[in-house]
């Protein structure tokens, strides 16, 4: 039988990194969270640094843990980042990151996009299932039977010839317009995904989904970030491929 040292370096460490703040919660290898859901504000100038060192401080809270899930607000393939459109500008892009966080605590690491691992966390794996994240920008994930697709940065599909989806849905046109005209937009993203992708089911989340207050079609669902959560822990049970690969410790380095 294992011992309870084993049992606990199986647990996981799940991250969630946001343009406003950077979340952390102890799950178990089956998802139950073992800690409170903890956050930090995201650093103003949100350089791989700074961010490294909030990671840090939220690690040091969370006991033992043998592995890392980490939710990243852009694209990201194979650990490395290609996009990050609301963290700092031109600071990101081919940032080895998930390897700096496996260097970093020292554990092994799987990152993917931030919509991806809440939507692992979410979906009822039945069919073409869309999750949808409403917070400082606009977050996607499609997943077929449960299985996550390829990630697509729908955010970034052109609007009109100055905004796209992010711009036209994310946090800052909320404050600059108001939740009623905000609500409008977001009726019109969702009529135009239930016209080209006609999914089975759509799971609109991130913090500011509970602004949400059009009528939805019986298969559309408002969740909370704490329902997907146990995505950073279905995130080690799947196999890698497409754009995950597990990031193991290869050198010591500090953020301070």
């Amino acid at each position: 039988m294992p011992n309870n040292q084993d049992k606990e370096m199986k647990n996981i460490l799940s991250i969630d990194i946001g343009g406003s703040n950077i979340k952390a919660c102890l799950l178990s290898p089956e998802g139950v969270a073992l800690s409170e859901y903890t956050k930090l504000p995201t650093p103003g100038n949100a350089t791989p640094e700074s961010v490294l060192i909030v990671i840090k401080q939220l690690a040091a809270t969370m006991g033992d843990f043998g592995h890392i899930s980490v939710g990243f607000p852009g694209y990201v393939k194979l650990g490395v980042v290609y996009t990050a459109a609301n963290l700092a500008k031109d600071k990101w892009r081919g940032i080895e990151f998930g390897q700096m966080i496996s260097d970093l605590i020292g554990k092994p690491v799987r990152m993917i996009n931030d919509a991806d691992q809440q939507g692992l966390g979410l979906v009822d794996g039945k069919g073409f299932e869309i999750v949808l994240t409403f917070g400082t920008g606009f977050g996607t994930a499609l997943l077929f039977d449960g299985e996550l697709l390829p990630h697509l940065e729908l955010a970034h599909l052109p609007v009109n010839k100055t905004k796209d989806y992010d711009d036209y849905i994310g946090d800052k046109a909320l404050k600059k317009l108001g939740a009623k005209e905000w609500n409008e937009r977001v009726a019109r993203v969702i009529d135009i995904y239930k016209t080209v992708f006609n999914y089975d089911k759509l799971y609109l989340g991130g913090g500011n989904a509970k602004y949400i207050d059009s009528k939805l079609d019986e298969n559309v669902k408002i969740v909370s970030n704490r329902e997907g959560i146990k995505g950073g822990a279905i995130l080690w049970k799947i196999k890698e491929k497409y754009h995950l690969i597990t990031l193991s410790p290869k050198k010591s380095i500090t953020a301070s």
